[in-house]
């Protein structure tokens, strides 16, 4: 975990104050933003490994900021929400989060969730630098640089959406469950449930499909999971 750089989101200044201790305690890197402007400033001028971002913030809010992020780069981001809001964890997967944690929260927890994605990236990034890059029919994926395009138009992905559309173009035919697909790409202590897989899917196609509602590419075998046809 060293050597990692964390933007932490929130406008509560002493939650801020804990979360950037205990992860400088692990030899990580943090920048702090108290609002949704702050945030975004932070986020285009810097490169992070990973973004703690809460949902209820001053100027713009967490989901906004989330969708802007989105919009130029892959960094991971766990959304802060409040607790037992269902809405809030299935609109920030909506929006490009990568995970999310509930408040009040443990600091234990938070750390937990980082090392898992920073865990599962640096495997699926050896994993997949083997491949370099994957092409099949339109569809090409440059592994190293985490780029996507389609008959040569690059396409903007979030994270876990180039996960998992790698994991299907590096098995094409294969079919997966959700439940797997959840277990592969979020990992087996993800807290979320297999609509997290149907949401990103959904986004997925409707970046690379010229129609989603009859997809060329990702399609889904019913009553069992998803697949990957050029």
């Amino acid at each position: 975990m060293a050597d990692r750089k964390v933007l932490v989101v929130d406008d509560e200044k002493l939650i801020v104050k804990g979360i950037k201790f205990s992860l400088e305690q692990d030899g990580m890197a943090v920048d702090c933003a108290y609002d949704g402007e702050e945030a975004l400033e932070y986020a285009r001028n810097n490169q992070y490994d990973i973004i703690l971002l809460d949902v209820m913030l001053p100027k713009v809010g967490g989901f906004e900021v989330c969708q802007q992020i989105r919009e130029f780069s892959d960094v991971p981001v766990i959304m802060l929400t409040a607790r037992g809001d269902d809405m809030d964890k299935i609109l920030g997967l909506e929006y490009g989060a990568d995970d999310y944690v509930t408040k009040p929260f443990n600091i234990l927890e938070v750390k937990a969730r980082i090392k898992a994605i920073m865990r599962r990236m640096d495997n699926r990034n050896a994993e997949a630098g083997q491949a370099k890059v994957i092409e099949i029919g339109d569809m090409r994926l440059d592994c190293e640089g985490r780029r996507a395009y389609v008959a040569g138009t690059e396409i903007g992905l979030t994270a876990k959406e180039f996960e998992v559309l790698e994991l299907l173009m590096l098995n094409p035919g294969k079919v997966y469950g959700r439940e797997n697909l959840l277990k592969l790409i979020w990992g087996t202590d993800y807290p979320g449930d297999v609509r997290t897989v149907d949401v990103h899917v959904r986004r997925l196609r409707e970046k690379i499909e010229s129609n989603p509602s009859e997809p060329r590419y990702v399609r889904t075998k019913w009553g069992v999971g998803y697949y990957f046809q050029g």
